[in-house]
């Protein structure tokens, strides 16, 4: 059954050699049920909202089985809230998430996929691992964001379950390699049902093939 593994928020503000000058990357797991509400989970906070949170990418999203993966290429432990993540879960493809696919979590948390997650500077200074960003990128694992569609509490041990999956078929896989044209416009089609972020990245991918 899918599960969320562990909930994870922000343990400290770290200082950072980027141009916002901090950090909220530093997540870790947390006891007991945790609210969540459109901007993210209650005591939450991302530095850089611009890049890393806003209502579409209130929820990161992390697969216990990729964090796996990653633990035996670089032989350390990946522990939930190493990469950011608010979500870790197991028997979830979070890189097969269709794009505006809608998940119950527990019993009254909805969310959406949205968007992957794209690797930044400050995710490399985080892992101290020479080329991170570019390793990482090349893996196609990124997770996924989700934004708000209920609020509601969530847990460790919570059941993860698909509500609705667009028939478009776009994963987060997809989208993170580079939407073709025809997955753009498929994209596109569910119109005022998707998120902003997913409209533009969308938008912006036509507009690369039209170039």
């Amino acid at each position: 059954m899918p599960l969320v593994t562990a909930v994870c928020r922000v343990e400290q503000l770290l200082r950072d050699s980027g141009t916002i000058g901090i950090t909220a990357i530093d997540k870790r797991p947390v006891d007991g049920p945790v609210r969540v509400r459109p901007l993210g989970l209650h005591a939450d906070v991302q530095a850089d909202r611009k890049h890393h949170g806003g209502e579409d990418q209130a929820v990161y999203v992390y697969a216990d089985e990729d964090a796996a993966f990653f633990a035996e290429q670089l032989d350390r432990p990946i522990p939930p809230g190493l990469f950011g993540e608010n979500l870790r879960t197991t028997g979830v493809d979070v890189t097969g998430l269709v794009i505006g696919e809608r998940l119950r979590v527990g019993d009254t948390l909805e969310l959406e996929v949205t968007i992957p997650r794209i690797p930044c500077g400050t995710f490399s200074r985080r892992m101290k691992v020479d080329k991170w960003v570019k390793r990482f990128a090349e893996e196609g694992r990124p997770g996924a964001y989700l934004r708000v569609r209920k609020s509601g509490s969530v847990a460790a041990g919570d059941a993860v379950t698909v509500l609705e999956r667009p028939e478009h078929g776009v994963t987060i896989g997809q989208m993170f390699a580079g939407l073709t044209t025809e997955q753009a416009t498929a994209v596109l089609a569910m119109g005022d049902r998707l998120a902003p972020k997913v409209v533009r990245e969308a938008q912006l991918a036509l507009r690369r093939a039209a170039v």
